[in-house]
């Protein structure tokens, strides 16, 4: 890649600039404007997500096998790739180019050296405080083993190009290229990456996974896994706790260890009471996408999300008071899946088995609400492989045979958190009150949850606590806080049944991860 460039004829190269002539140059080229705290806000345009049906993987020898071909690893051609790569070529000839040459994964024995080419000053300035900033002295000796380019006025032509659309983010493992071209969203630079990751980490023992993680003052280490709206970020931000990242993360051998040198953290209805670890870092040099400003003031206003409800804030993870710098730490003693169940029939704590682990881990569920989206109006079950479904190129077997292995070979302990509804559906019930449900992780965490009886649970087959400190007992056991018991157990046999159906996909597994899951085949 660094050949090519040479060969180029392009404008001026900026390489591993520093924050301050990022931001300037972002302004003077009215790429976004200060928000009053000092972060750059910016706009996406047509693209305010990530577009998952415009991204490929190119048909290469080296990865036919190994490669989980369908809806989510989509394939493109090598001749379909190649045309797009010398769009991009022509396309950078004569344009002005940022450079972020960093890694990928804060442990040095596992990262991944990685150079991203930036159209956007601002997309240059998301990179680097997003992936892990080298320093000079590494610089010298950096060789980037995977390049992303990322040039958002490169539009595909469909007919012609094979893509979907007019954007593409396409991965060649054999050139060891992303291209990423019609989108302005930042987030598909960091998530690319990250499924870069997900793909070659396994090879080396590596199980990479798409969750926060924080260690405790005796250095016990946690995991948190969960989808959009179940409360990761919010109950893995815990002032007595060090944050080691809020996303991505792989567990080696050795113990975990951070993807990431930043935070991408959402803030629609974000305040400085409910998160102000976020609040705070959000300063001069970070990144605000798609956040309405008060026109008098600057002022961000979190509460505005008529634009998008996918508000972002990008910031380097040292502005997060206590961080662990750089992000690792030992081998997890804990690890929490947390659910949105809002059908209202899930435990609100409960623990599981290896097995159990796994069939959950391979489930992902949680739910969408009524409202959300436009044709949802009543509660629906969503089960999102591994906990990041758009991000596995490789079998999600795979990772589930990782994630046994750890949990068998580190004796660690793993429960499902609900944080969803509590004594009825969506409309009918409570979301559970967010004190109950720290106090529940807190005594997952220090430990004391285990000397509890615990109770199988006859639907899910899950073992539920009697007893958590600080909870009240009654709401420990759903069937407990809902009025109508026959209405309960219709729920709770509907639910049980839609994760039978969503696993009848994995027929392939063995037969003990099949039989951990619901009683909905009984």
């Amino acid at each position: 890649m660094e050949a090519k460039l040479q060969q180029l004829k392009l404008g001026n190269i900026s390489y591993n600039l520093p924050v301050s002539p990022l931001v300037e140059t972002a302004l003077e080229r009215k790429e976004g404007v200060l928000a009053s705290s000092g972060a750059l806000r910016v706009n996406t345009g047509k693209y305010t997500g990530r577009s998952p049906k415009d991204k490929f993987i190119v048909q290469e020898p080296s990865v036919m096998d190994h490669i989980d071909w369908g809806a989510v690893n989509q394939p493109i051609s090598e001749i379909q790739f190649e045309r797009l790569y010398q769009k991009a070529q022509d396309y950078m000839s004569d344009k002005d180019l940022f450079i972020f040459d960093g890694y990928a994964g804060a442990d040095s024995d596992y990262r991944l050296p990685i150079r991203i080419v930036n159209e956007y000053a601002w997309h240059n300035l998301f990179v680097r405080q997003l992936f892990v900033r080298p320093t000079q002295e590494e610089l010298q000796t950096h060789r980037a083993e995977f390049t992303v380019i990322a040039l958002p006025g490169l539009k595909a032509d469909p007919e012609v190009d094979g893509t979907r659309s007019e954007t593409f983010i396409c991965i060649s493992f054999e050139r060891k290229v992303v291209l990423v071209g019609g989108t302005e969203y930042a987030g598909e630079m960091k998530k690319s990456i990250f499924s870069v990751l997900n793909y070659l980490l396994p090879f080396r023992g590596v199980f990479p996974m798409h969750c926060s993680a924080n260690v405790g003052e005796k250095d016990d280490v946690a995991l948190f896994f969960g989808l959009s709206g179940t409360g990761k970020t919010t109950l893995s931000a815990d002032p007595n706790r060090r944050l080691i990242g809020d996303d991505e993360h792989g567990w080696t051998d050795q113990g975990v260890y951070n993807f990431e040198g930043g935070c991408y953290a959402k803030c629609a209805n974000l305040s400085e009471e409910k998160e102000p670890q976020i609040w705070q870092a959000i300063r001069y040099g970070s990144v605000l996408e798609n956040v309405v400003l008060d026109p008098g003031t600057g002022r961000a206003d979190y509460n505005d999300t008529q634009t998008t409800k996918n508000t972002r804030a990008a910031y380097p993870i040292d502005l997060i008071p206590g961080a662990v710098i750089p992000g690792k730490a030992g081998h997890p003693n804990v690890i929490i899946f947390l659910t949105a169940d809002a059908f209202g029939v899930l435990p609100p704590i409960s623990k599981l088995t290896k097995e159990q682990a796994m069939y959950h881990f391979l489930s992902g569920y949680t739910s969408k609400l009524a409202g959300t989206e436009r044709g949802v109006t009543e509660p629906e079950a969503t089960f999102s492989t591994c906990f990041g479904a758009p991000f596995l190129p490789l079998h999600p077997t795979v990772y589930a045979r990782l994630l046994g292995e750890k949990i068998e070979k580190h004796q660690v302990n793993v429960y499902l958190v609900n944080t969803g509804w509590s004594g009825g559906p969506y409309g009918v019930g409570k979301r559970v009150n967010l004190t109950f449900t720290r106090a529940m992780v807190t005594a997952a965490l220090n430990g004391s949850i285990e000397r509890a009886k615990f109770t199988v649970d006859p639907i899910f087959g899950v073992l539920c606590p009697n007893s958590v400190e600080g909870v009240p007992s009654n709401i420990l056991v759903p069937r407990h806080t809902w009025h109508d018991q026959e209405a309960y157990e219709k729920a709770a046999w509907e639910l049980a049944e839609r994760f039978t159906r969503n696993f009848e996909k994995f027929s392939n597994m063995d037969k003990e991860i099949i039989a951990a899951g619901p009683s909905a085949n009984l």
